[in-house]
């Protein structure tokens, strides 16, 4: 029996066909095989909002070969991701195909492992329209706010802009933030702040004035705190109390989409799309020496808590092995989702919890070990005892002052064992000694110190998905895209792991806020995001839900085309301190189709333009210059030195601030299997 089997990415398909056997012939779609037409809206909203969807051009080969080896199969089965995207292509290749979507011929697997596939192929199913319809409704849904807002940019503000239905919204979110860091004015305030000694102790302790004569002190100013600090010239310090009790610390539940998108950013230093990218090929399937090509974590794309019980199990066993039983939770752990969290997955965790990272290391890629440990050690700390801790408080007395420290000690280390506490789950306080009540304490150090209130910080990638998920806006699949979209259409700009709106941003955002409050506002976005949600679990019918956005929409539009007709708005330049070397007007900070580059305040008169360069810190090893950091064609960093045309010094190798202990050159830092610090000239390894 001849049966075709169709996923959507080749890894997948190699993967997934060492295990199905010789009757299963398993090929790729390579993601979509049929959409909207790019050079045209592609939908009759006049007649209910109907797709006109087409054959991709460039799958023309593909469809060739999938329409061939159809004709040859006894069975076809849709093996196509286990999202809504992926029902959508499958419902592609059914009508391509011209195969019966009633008919069970849909398989999805969770997992690409032997019994997740296994599981999948006893499962089939016909076509979950529900799905489909949601992801029909979104896509026709961004295609009207992408063809009819970007057109209204392109007159209004520059040629080649963008608008989308959540993009726009994420934008508005980091501008904000960046009104809120602007219009913060800073509050001063002060602290007192002592190092006690005891006498059971060579060590100090830091205790911190907490009330005067009973009543919870403010210090605004520095003639505040100076008269506290006078009145305890020579005042005895004595333990006034001391309050000992346990706390337990729980462990964080496994990764979701967004949760390991934040936790990679914080612990590895990886953007959502290379985090993404990474999931993406440890679920798929890596060649493992015993288990030959298997997915090593399950499906990527979840907000769900929910594991498997045999995954319980399977972890409470190696648990019980590496660490024994005072390890287990008195309980097996069960972690419950958000009320909106769609449960069709598990969350992400590891399909084969025996195969350790270090057992793997070999033969992943640097990525893919670092995000396999970390998913790992997720999971399995998950399943662990909690961490319990003798916490310490202690109140000192200094005349009419009282002063408060906080210590603690681990009594069991539990989870910790294997994963790293996150900042809410941390317990305050340092070093204290044993003390007791009434304890006389001598003072090595008393000072007040100045501080200021912060403004919020900017929000960096992790943040922003954080976010969008508390917001309600976007999906676990829509997250990393998004993010990347904004940063590519420049409405938004990274200063090291900071996003910072640019003016593009500042401008577009404006208008919409002027003219389309709700496309850029969460609780609408929202809304339309938990309406999607209510087409997948047939609660809504697809196109009344398009027909109430449309009508707002329309007539929004309109008005706005009104509102702004013979109007149009400029990017302003930024300003810097750069004389041109023409004219001697200044030169200012232009943002084109390209990025920013530096042109001449005096334009059109004066034409001169620059690159704008960013320095590195190093210095050239070849001839002493600076390093710059620079753009190949293709967008990937390198460094070189500035003086381009004589010297053609560059390297991938970022430049260090150390030295070469030998000759003194820059050193630089290379990455991946042979991580290393060096130096070019005599190859002096840095320690």
């Amino acid at each position: 029996m001849n049966n075709l089997v169709i996923v959507e990415s080749p890894a997948k398909a190699k993967t997934i066909g060492k295990y199905l056997g010789k009757d299963f012939s398993v090929i790729a779609s390579v993601g979509h095989i049929r959409d909207l037409p790019k050079s045209k809206l592609g939908v009759d909203i006049e007649n209910d909002f109907a797709p006109m969807y087409e054959n991709m051009k460039d799958k023309s080969g593909v469809i060739k070969e999938l329409k061939s080896k159809a004709r040859k199969s006894d069975m076809i089965f849709l093996a196509t991701d286990p999202d809504r995207e992926g029902e959508a292509i499958s419902w592609h290749l059914a009508n391509i195909l011209e195969l019966d979507e009633t008919a069970p011929i849909r398989v999805t697997f969770s997992e690409i492992t032997k019994n997740g596939i296994r599981s999948g192929m006893d499962n089939t199913r016909s076509l979950d329209m529900g799905l489909v319809n949601a992801q029909q409704a979104r896509r026709i849904l961004d295609r009207i706010i992408g063809y009819q807002l970007s057109p209204f940019l392109w007159k209004k503000v520059r040629k080649g802009l963008s608008a989308g239905r959540v993009q726009s919204v994420a934008v508005r979110i980091v501008v904000q933030r960046e009104k809120e860091i602007a219009a913060f004015v800073p509050r001063e305030y002060w602290s007192i702040d002592v190092k006690l000694l005891s006498k059971s102790s060579k060590k100090p302790f830091d205790a911190k004035l907490v009330e005067v004569s009973g009543k919870k002190i403010n210090l605004e100013n520095k003639e505040q705190t100076d008269t506290i600090l006078v009145a305890l010239e020579g005042a005895e310090f004595t333990v006034a109390g001391v309050k000992k009790s346990k706390r337990n610390k729980q462990p964080s539940p496994p990764f979701t989409t967004s949760t390991m998108q934040q936790e990679a950013s914080g612990k590895l230093s990886f953007g959502s799309k290379r985090t993404m990218r990474a999931a993406q090929e440890l679920y798929e399937g890596v060649n493992v020496p015993g288990y030959g090509a298997v997915g090593l974590i399950t499906y990527m794309r979840t907000d769900s808590l929910r594991i498997s019980d045999e995954a319980r199990t399977a972890a409470s066993e190696l648990i019980m092995q590496f660490y024994g039983k005072e390890y287990l939770p008195p309980k097996p752990r069960v972690y419950k989702g958000k009320s909106n969290s769609q449960d069709a997955h598990e969350a992400i965790r590891p399909t084969h919890v025996e195969i350790t990272p270090d057992s793997v290391k070999s033969v992943l890629t640097p990525d893919q070990y670092k995000l396999y440990k970390l998913i790992w050690e997720r999971f399995m700390a998950s399943q662990m005892a909690n961490a319990v801790f003798n916490t310490v408080s202690v109140d000192v007395a200094a005349n009419d002052c009282m002063f408060r420290a906080n210590g603690y000690t681990v009594a069991f280390d539990g989870f910790t064992k294997l994963y790293e506490m996150n900042e809410s789950q941390r317990e305050e306080g340092g070093f204290l000694p044993e003390l007791v009540t009434g304890e006389k304490l001598s003072v090595k150090e008393k000072a007040g110190n100045q501080h200021f209130t912060q403004p919020p910080p900017r929000y960096t990638e992790a943040s922003l998905i954080k976010a969008m998920e508390e917001f309600g806006i976007g999906r676990p699949s829509t997250y990393a895209p998004t993010i990347s979209t904004i940063l590519d259409r420049q409405y938004v700009e990274k200063q090291q792991k900071q996003l910072k709106p640019t003016v593009l941003g500042d401008v577009t955002t404006e208008l919409f806020e002027a003219h389309f409050g709700n496309i850029v506002d969460t609780k609408f976005t929202a809304q339309m995001e938990s309406n999607l949600d209510s087409i997948e679990d047939g609660n809504q019918v697809w196109v009344n839900v398009l027909k109430d956005f449309y009508g707002d929409f329309a007539s929004t539009l309109e008005k706005a085309e009104v509102e702004m007709e013979g109007k149009r708005i400029k990017i302003p330049d930024e300003p810097t301190d750069v004389i041109c070397e023409e004219c001697g007007k200044h030169m200012v900070i232009k943002l084109g189709r390209f990025g920013k580059f530096m042109g001449c305040s005096g334009f059109p008169e004066c034409k001169v333009t620059r690159q704008i360069v960013q320095t590195t810190g190093g210095n050239c090893p070849s001839c002493g210059k600076k390093m710059l950091t620079r753009k190949s064609k293709k967008g990937k960093t390198f460094f070189g030195c500035e003086d381009y045309t004589d010297c053609k010094f560059m390297t991938w190798d970022t430049p260090v601030p150390e030295k070469c202990p030998k000759c003194e050159r820059t050193l630089f830092k290379k990455t991946g299997k042979e991580k290393k610090i060096y130096c070019v000239k005599c190859d002096g390894e840095s320690e």
